[in-house]
């Protein structure tokens, strides 16, 4: 989607049942081998008693909202502010909601209010990104 073909509100969603493999797939890409995500008995003496999957990993869904869905392909990420409050679980489904909060024509720029939440509809990530759409 071009700036001129969205409006405030328009939103886009994926969801996505987080596995060890992704987990252990994302460990392996970007070296962070932590082990609260990656050793079942270091995590078990951890602050959550058992693994947890990477914060980035659930950033990540959002980014694949932006990038495929909304504005969708050609879209330039260029930045993010996030918050994580709760920890995913291994077999948890989150939910990355993106919603188009602002719109700055003139620098085609858009600002997105990025949500994910698990299956029971428990924020675990917020944030704001910016984005720069397709031009056309």
């Amino acid at each position: 989607m071009t700036i001129k073909e969205m409006n405030i509100g328009d939103y886009a969603t994926i969801s996505k049942t987080v596995t060890e493999t992704d987990v252990y797939l994302f460990a392996g890409i970007t070296g962070d081998l932590n082990p609260a995500h990656t050793n079942e008995e270091d995590a078990k003496n951890g602050m959550f008693g058992e693994r947890i999957a990477h914060g980035m990993l659930s950033a990540g869904f959002i980014s694949a909202v932006l990038g495929m869905k909304l504005p969708g392909p050609g879209t330039i990420y260029l930045g993010q502010e996030l918050k994580f409050t709760k920890p995913v679980k291994f077999h948890d489904t989150i939910t990355a909601t993106c919603t188009v909060s602002e719109m700055i024509e003139e620098k085609n720029i858009v600002k997105i209010e990025t949500i994910c939440t698990n299956q029971h509809g428990e924020v675990v990530v917020k944030g704001m990104a910016t984005a720069m759409p397709p031009k056309q």
